[in-house]
């Protein structure tokens, strides 16, 4: 026995003097193999397949449903960002809570099985509000964002100061799920070149994360995006859609990268949506060949969307020229914005298990959807009527008009009153020769309707009336631009408004609260006070309305996701139960219905339904209503629409 008790004592010793304990995993470790092109994860070559997922877009309580969707087509990573205005919508007041709870996603996404490619930006694109970047930030009106503009850099130390810290526990060689980095995003696209920008955000990245972090950078797949995108000690990689010749785009990351491995860090698996444009739909066939191609030549592809979701309340971003994104982010993806399974879905999981084993087990159905059918609607007050419960800060006033970034409004809507100066006694236009309506503008006079006018499509509208007529123009962000030169997007008016040939003076400017009102449920029914609006116009002032309906707590399985559909109501915004969202616009299309979690349904309750309508409501004399239906409609064509074309994929 003493000697049994020697030779234990003795291997106990050496396993400590080569560094070994028991229980104690050998160390974690992730890193690039430029000798091998490949990516090493703990010593052995490692590729990974990979889906995006945006936990902003998806509500809590769906992202273990939909992480575990990605785990079970074959998907050994999952690729999001994280928008810095949805965690920092005033400065230096952070929210990391409920649904923006990215720890909490992190942990999901290593307990299922998943790595993590992580975009914390600063800039994301992503089609969000400003790519991601706080419109706070445009209180500087002469910034330069994504530069060495001493005032951005300040902001971005600071933001990247308090994010970091939380991401670095997360990282794979400190037990993490979190394998890369990306700094910055698509840069090559931008006119800044700031090489001492990019130099700036790796030596922060570095202080916060350390050296062993594997930090990438992410740009078209041509010599022209990855001369000012890619840079010394960061990674750079490519993406590319299907159609694409794989064997070219990755020729071009050998140029910025002659050793490594191959990534392409967005593989669109769809597109993104612009009101006034078909759906966009890319045939599973041709994903799937792409895909094949990609994965037969070794290299990492992260397939972008791989779920899309939804742009709740006022988060989607806009393109150049002003072109906002609807609220559905469905993206034609593998799983669509309410995260059910497609045809897409299985045939990239076929692809997939030519290269990766498939886990074994049940793939997590669709999530049932339920048509609670349709809900009457009462008109309340119109903006104008409610504007003491609707303007919490009170009025401002101010000789000339004030952009929402001078207001200390995010999103929404800011209500600008002034007078006629003159008599119009004939149609006189009122004009913004500036283009300074960001982004659409809804104009009474006297509590008479008028016209609109909205960016880039209509700068003038004809008004009449005697002078001091009250003259309202409600003005709606409908979405900053998310990406290119134009990202500085000022709201609201923006520059002059003339009547004439003279500039409109002496405004009184409403910040509104609306989410806030909707929420406290001080919205109140008036009397019609209003004047008859001219028939040939088409056209009423903006105004709420509100309706409610049961779910019965005695039924199982309820409540269940649904959509709503307004049927020839034009445009506005929806909430339901006080969560908003988001804007609905079907005379423009393609999205015709909004989805909504059943999350924020109650049977315990009824469930109120608020509704702003901006142009029309189709109440009348008589009752209107909305419809709750148990299929989704993406796809509806307008009258100003062009086909989706596998130009629109490559740009």
């Amino acid at each position: 026995m003493s000697a049994l008790r020697a030779g234990r004592g003795l291997l106990l010793l050496l396993l400590l003097q080569c560094g070994h304990s028991f229980g104690a995993p050998p160390p974690r470790s992730f890193s690039v193999d430029y000798k091998n092109d490949c990516f090493q994860k703990d010593g052995r070559e490692f590729r990974y397949i990979s889906g995006s997922i945006h936990y902003n877009r998806i509500p809590r309580v769906y992202w273990k449903d939909r992480l575990l969707k990605m785990y079970m087509a074959g998907l050994n990573a999952i690729q999001t960002y994280i928008p810095w205005n949805f965690h920092e919508e005033s400065p230096e007041r952070y929210n990391f809570s409920e649904d923006r709870d990215l720890e909490h996603f992190l942990k999901l996404a290593q307990d299922i099985g998943l790595l993590v490619i992580l975009r914390p930006g600063p800039y994301i694109c992503g089609e969000w509000d400003m790519g991601g970047l706080p419109s706070w930030l445009l209180k500087k009106k002469n910034i330069v964002l994504r530069s060495s503009d001493s005032d951005y850099i300040a902001a971005v130390d600071k933001w990247m100061g308090k994010l970091l810290p939380m991401i670095k526990p997360y990282l794979y060689q400190n037990g993490g799920p979190i394998i890369t980095v990306q700094v910055e995003n698509e840069y090559g696209s931008y006119f800044a070149c700031d090489f001492n920008y990019l130099r700036h955000l790796t030596k922060l990245f570095r202080s916060h994360l350390g050296e062993e972090a594997v930090l990438f950078t992410t740009d078209g797949a041509g010599l022209n995006y990855l001369k000012c995108g890619s840079i010394q000690d960061l990674y750079a990689t490519v993406d590319f859609g299907p159609g694409s010749n794989v064997t070219a785009a990755f020729e071009a990351q050998r140029h910025a990268e002659p050793h490594g491995p191959l990534v392409n860090s967005e593989f669109y698996t769809g597109w993104l949506d612009n009101w006034g444009s078909h759906h966009a739909v890319v045939p599973s066939a041709r994903v799937a060949k792409s895909l094949n191609e990609i994965l037969a030549v070794g290299a990492n592809v992260n397939l972008y969307m791989f779920i899309g979701g939804t742009n709740f309340g006022y988060w989607n971003g806009a393109n150049e020229p002003y072109s906002p994104q609807p609220t559905s982010y469905d993206y034609d993806a593998p799983l669509t914005e309410a995260g059910d399974l497609t045809e897409k879905y299985f045939a990239l999981r076929e692809v997939i298990k030519m290269y990766n084993k498939i886990p074994e087990g049940p793939i997590p159905p669709s999530t049932p959807k339920f048509a609670y059918g349709t809900v009457g609607m009462k008109k309340l007050q119109t903006v104008s009527d409610a504007l003491e419960k609707l303007s919490f800060s009170g009025p401002v006033k101010s000789m000339f008009p004030q952009t929402f970034t001078e207001l200390n409004q995010v999103f929404g809507y800011v209500l600008y009153r002034t007078t006629l100066p003159v008599n119009c006694s004939t149609p006189t236009p009122l004009s913004s020769p500036l283009n300074g309506v960001h982004d659409r503008a809804y104009v009474s006079v006297d509590g008479v309707a008028v016209g609109i006018l909205e960016r880039n499509k209509a700068l003038t509208v004809n008004v009449t009336g005697k002078a001091g007529s009250q003259v309202d123009i409600l003005v709606e962000n409908m979405g900053r631009i998310n990406y290119g030169g134009g990202i500085n997007d000022f709201k609201g008016l923006v520059s002059n408004l003339t009547l004439g040939k003279d500039a409109l003076l002496g405004w009184t400017i409403f910040s509104l609260s609306i989410d806030e009102a909707v929420r406290q449920g001080i919205l109140g029914e008036t009397k019609p006070t209003e004047q008859p609006q001219p028939a040939q116009l088409s056209l009423s002032l903006p105004a709420f309305y509100q309706g409610s309906f049961i779910i019965p707590d005695g039924i199982p399985d309820l409540p269940q996701d649904t959509y709503i559909k307004l049927p020839k109501w034009r445009k506005g915004q929806i909430w339901i139960n006080g969560f908003n969202l988001g804007r609905y616009w079907p005379s423009r299309g393609p999205q015709v219905t909004l989805f909504v979690p059943s999350n924020i349904l109650s049977t315990a309750a009824p469930n109120n339904v608020t509704v702003l309508e901006l142009e029309e409501a189709p109440c009348g004399p008589g009752s209107c209503s909305v419809e709750f239906t148990a299929t989704p409609i993406l796809n509806a064509t307008t009258a100003n629409s062009k086909p989706f074309t596998k130009k629109d994929l490559l740009l």
